[in-house]
């Protein structure tokens, strides 16, 4: 019997599929459609390694306001069979909707959303609140797998750094304090911090999970149709110094 495949986000009417040609700078990529070579907005800063390869498939969607200068943004990529989302928006807006829908267990009990909401030092993608308590939440998105093992970041993220220091802080002075990476990819088996690529965030990621963050590694089932969640995967083992 055929899975059938429910998602909690659509992609919007008018979306296309063209082939990557490269990336022109951080914000800027473009695709063949048509004959033609478009540019095509990419909200994604990180390195989207093992993902850039001329010629594969991308799939595009329209920009709400017609009088953007680039009128598409980059959402999926297709790697071999694999589609892989990378826009960075998504895990916030799947927090959101799975919020709404009690998709995932860790965020039900919850009354109100705040989205963008302001810490101590920094803006964080959400915070939850009920009648007494609150819960604080940071949406990253992951891209990157090796060996069926999911990993972030993909390159250097002083940003990264800097919010797994404010979800500490808040975990420090009581509040509940989590992060959500969304996996874009169906063939994690399970996650870890890219200690390969930014020593300092594995480092501030195992302090953050002693420290009483928490941290929600779910995949997500990604095709041309939309994006839903799947699995919560397991954390790699840590290795001790």
């Amino acid at each position: 019997m055929k899975e059938i495949f429910d998602p909690l986000l659509t992609f919007p009417d008018g979306c296309r599929v063209g082939r990557l040609q490269h990336r022109l700078n951080r914000f800027h990529v473009e695709v063949a459609l048509d004959g033609l070579r478009v540019g095509v907005h990419c909200n994604n800063s990180g390195s989207m390694l093992g993902l850039l390869r001329k010629g594969a498939p991308a799939l595009i969607s329209p920009a709400a306001n017609p009088h953007r200068k680039l009128r598409y943004t980059l959402e999926l990529i297709q790697v071999g069979r694999l589609w892989v989302g990378v826009n960075t928006q998504t895990p916030n807006r799947i927090l959101h909707q799975a919020w709404k829908h009690g998709t995932i267990p860790e965020i039900r009990g919850y009354s109100r959303y705040r989205a963008e909401a302001v810490a101590e030092h920094s803006r964080l993608d959400a915070c939850l609140e009920a009648r007494a308590s609150s819960l604080w939440v940071e949406a990253k998105n992951v891209t990157l797998v090796e060996d069926e093992v999911a990993y972030f970041p993909d390159a250097v993220t002083e940003r990264g750094r800097k919010h797994l220091r404010e979800l500490m802080s808040l975990a420090s002075k009581g509040h509940r304090a989590a992060c959500f990476y969304l996996v874009q990819r169906s063939d994690a088996r399970c996650f870890g911090p890219a200690d390969f690529i930014d020593v300092e965030f594995t480092r501030l990621f195992w302090e953050a999970l002693d420290a009483g963050v928490e941290v929600w590694p779910y995949r997500a089932r990604v095709s041309p149709q939309g994006i839903g969640l799947h699995t919560r995967l397991e954390l790699i083992p840590r290795i001790r110094s």
